[in-house]
């Protein structure tokens, strides 16, 4: 099972990946292009950690059966 702070990593180093395929003219066009078009509506780190801290905020909250999805943090903090 993938805990939150483990997806939020993820997407985080996907982002990181896809932009340095989008930035490496030794890569064929189209694969620079599609990595760019993926880009355009990727969550930045920031976006994401901010979907954590409103998920860890709420947890209470009847807003989610499965728990959060994201966490604020990149490692595992211990409650």
């Amino acid at each position: 099972m993938t805990m939150p702070h483990e997806r939020t990593r993820a997407v985080v180093q996907t982002r990181e990946f896809l932009l340095e395929l989008a930035g490496n003219p030794s890569l064929p066009e189209g694969v620079r292009r599609d990595a760019h078009f993926l880009l355009r509506h990727f969550p930045s780190e920031q976006d994401v950690r901010l979907a954590g801290q409103i998920e860890e905020q709420s947890e209470s909250l009847p807003i989610g059966v499965l728990g959060p999805v994201f966490s604020s943090s990149l490692t595992f903090l211990p409650s």
